[in-house]
C-alpha cells in the first residue's frame, strides 16, 4: 500500500524537525514537506498533493484558523491541528474542529522536544485516522470568533429540576465527536432528561468544550463533578483525563469522576460510562454511539442493550470515522442506526411516547 503523505505546517523549526522525524519513523507514512507558514504550505499542497497535513494554530502571515477556513472551502483535506495546551489554545482548537479539522494534538508549552516524542504514538495514530476520515467541504466562511466584548444571548433554561429518577441519555464519541455531540444537544428542550457524555479528549480542553456548548444549548452543559446529582435539563461531560460513571445514592443518580487506569487505552473511556449505565440504569438508559476510531464502548453498549437500554448508533455516511459505531453494530448493540441529523429527533420522539422512569424491556 502507498504510504500516507504528510505535510507539516508549523512556524517552529524545532517542531517541524521533530514531527518530520516522528512521521518518517513510521513504515506506512512519509513527511513529503514541511512549511514554516500557510503561504508556503499552500504551494506545497498544490505541488505534493498530501493525504494529511498537520497545522499549527498560531502562524505568521496567516493564522492557522484562517488558512484552515480557506482550505476546507476550496480544497477539503484531512487536517490534524497542533495546539498549545492553554485555555486560548483550547478555544481555537474547538473552532478548528467546527471548521472540519479531523483531530488535534496538544503540544506542550515547555519541554517541546521530549513532550512531542512522548506523544509520538498519539500523533501518528491521529494521522492514520485522518487519512481514512470522511472530510466535508466548509460551505461558507465560519463566523468570526467572539471578541469577548458582548456576551452571547442566554438560552432558555430548565425550570427547577425534578428528582432524577427518570431516563438518562448516555453518549459516547471520539474523533469527530465534538461537532456530533453539538448536533445532538442543540435540539434538546430545556426539560430534557439528563445527558451524560464521554468524549475522548485530553485535560484542559473539556472545560472550553462544555462552556462552548452551554452557550448554544437550552439545557445546561458542564463538566461533571464528582458526587453531584445528575439532573434533568443538564448535560455532564467527562473531564479530560478522568473517567465518568453513574452511580445511585438513594433515589438519585450521581456522577462519579475518577482518575483510575485507562480503559481501552482511553481516559475517559466510553466503556466505563456505558458499563455503569448497564448496571445502574438498566431500562432507564438511552444509549447513543457517535463517530470515533476504535472499539471503545461497543461491548458495554451491548451490555446496556441486554439490560434494557434502547440504543442509537450513528450511520457510516455521517461519521467522520466509523470505527466505534461499526463495532457497536457488529456487537449487536444497536436498535437503530441513523444519520447524525436524525438522532436527536428520534430520541425525543421515543421519550414522548415512553413514560419517564417506567422500567421495561424493549
Amino acid at each position: 500500500m502507498a504510504k500516507i503523505k504528510v505535510v507539516v505546517v508549523d512556524d517552529s523549526a524545532l517542531v517541524r524537525s521533530l514531527l518530520t522525524e516522528i512521521i518518517n519513523r513510521q513504515s506506512d507514512m512519509t513527511c513529503v514537506g514541511a512549511a514554516s507558514d500557510p503561504l508556503v504550505a499552500r504551494e506545497m499542497i498544490r505541488e505534493l498533493n498530501p493525504d494529511v497535513i498537520t497545522l499549527d494554530v498560531e502562524m505568521p502571515r496567516m493564522d492557522g484558523l484562517e488558512f484552515l477556513s480557506r482550505l476546507m472551502r476550496l480544497r477539503p483535506m484531512p487536517v490534524v491541528m497542533v495546539s498549545t495546551l492553554t485555555e486560548q489554545g483550547a478555544e481555537t482548537t474547538l473552532r478548528a474542529l467546527e471548521m472540519g479539522a479531523i483531530d488535534f494534538v496538544a503540544k506542550p508549552r515547555i519541554g517541546v522536544s521530549s513532550g512531542l516524542n512522548e506523544l509520538a504514538g498519539d500523533i501518528v495514530d491521529k494521522i492514520r485516522v485522518a487519512a481514512a476520515a470522511h472530510v466535508k467541504r466548509l460551505a461558507a466562511p465560519a463566523p468570526a470568533a467572539s471578541t469577548g466584548t458582548t456576551d452571547p444571548a442566554e438560552p432558555p433554561r430548565a425550570p427547577l429540576p425534578r428528582v432524577s429518577t427518570e431516563k438518562i441519555i448516555c453518549i459516547g464519541s471520539s474523533t469527530g465527536g465534538t461537532e456530533a455531540i453539538r448536533e445532538v444537544l442543540v435540539p434538546m428542550p430545556a426539560d430534557a432528561p439528563a445527558i451524560v457524555i464521554t468524549q475522548h479528549m485530553p485535560p484542559g480542553f473539556t472545560t472550553s468544550f462544555a462552556n462552548r456548548l452551554n452557550t448554544l444549548c437550552r439545557i445546561r452543559v458542564q463538566e461533571a463533578r464528582h458526587g453531584e446529582r445528575i439532573l434533568p435539563g443538564h448535560a455532564y461531560i467527562a473531564p479530560g483525563g478522568h473517567h465518568l460513571r453513574i452511580d445511585r445514592s438513594g433515589s438519585n443518580y450521581v456522577a462519579v469522576v475518577e482518575d483510575t487506569e485507562p480503559v481501552n487505552r482511553h481516559r475517559p473511556s466510553v466503556e466505563v460510562l456505558f458499563k455503569s449505565a448497564a448496571r445502574v440504569l438498566g431500562p432507564n438508559a438511552l444509549g447513543i454511539m457517535l463517530t470515533g476510531m476504535g472499539a471503545d464502548g461497543a461491548q458495554a453498549m451491548r451490555e446496556m442493550k441486554d439490560a434494557g437500554s434502547y440504543n442509537y448508533v450513528q450511520d457510516e455516511a455521517s461519521c467522520v470515522v466509523f470505527g466505534m459505531p461499526r463495532m457497536a453494530i457488529q456487537c449487536g448493540a444497536a436498535h437503530e442506526v441513523l444519520p447524525l441529523n436524525q438522532i436527536a429527533n428520534a430520541v425525543l420522539t421515543r421519550l414522548a411516547s415512553t413514560p419517564s422512569g417506567v422500567r421495561h424491556r424493549i
